[in-house]
């Protein structure tokens, strides 16, 4: 896969809830992760954290939505459950990103969503916790931008091709 991507949340209150998101970033290859306006000591996620992912990939921490300082050219998408977002399954995702989720109780504020390139909705019922909806977006980054096969048109996985012999070449025989 070609390019790169960030995730982080802004205004996060749960420890429990940034070291899952953190722990599946690291788990998806992501290149940084970070918080916006959040309390949170990285101390406190080490129980839901168990790769120390805040240790293995870059983690920033800004203080306020003017504070950050992504990388050049890098898209931040805003992961939210609003009625204009564009739906996940539609969204095509860029190939240098940084996703930002909001707080548990909460949105993305305003001043973050201005700054975002794309809002994107994950399409349920309700919102799902903040670890939840990262996973699916990176899932779904990684299906649509990965290189797998497509899926097949019937239940299952890929049929593997079949062998097909070379006309140019003599089968081996066995002597003995």
């Amino acid at each position: 896969m070609r390019g790169y991507f960030g995730i982080g949340v802004e205004g996060i209150s749960k420890p429990m809830n940034a070291g899952n998101l953190f722990r599946t970033a690291h788990a998806f290859g992501a290149s940084f992760i970070f918080t916006v306006n959040s309390e949170i000591a990285l101390s406190e996620i080490g129980r839901s954290d168990t790769s120390d992912a805040w240790k293995q990939t870059p983690f920033y921490r800004y203080d306020s939505v003017p504070d950050m300082d992504l990388p050049k050219d890098c898209s931040l998408v805003g992961i939210e459950f609003i009625e204009d977002a564009t739906a996940l399954p539609s969204f095509r995702h860029p190939p240098r990103a940084a996703y930002v989720l909001g707080r548990e109780l909460g949105s993305l504020t305003l001043e973050i969503q201005e700054r975002c390139a794309f809002i994107v909705q994950i399409p349920t019922r309700f919102c799902v916790n903040v670890g939840t909806a990262g996973a699916i977006v990176m899932y779904d980054r990684m299906i649509s931008m990965g290189r797998f096969a497509e899926r097949p048109v019937g239940a299952g996985g890929p049929v593997p091709a079949t062998a097909v012999p070379n006309p140019g070449r003599l089968p081996r025989r066995s002597i003995g």
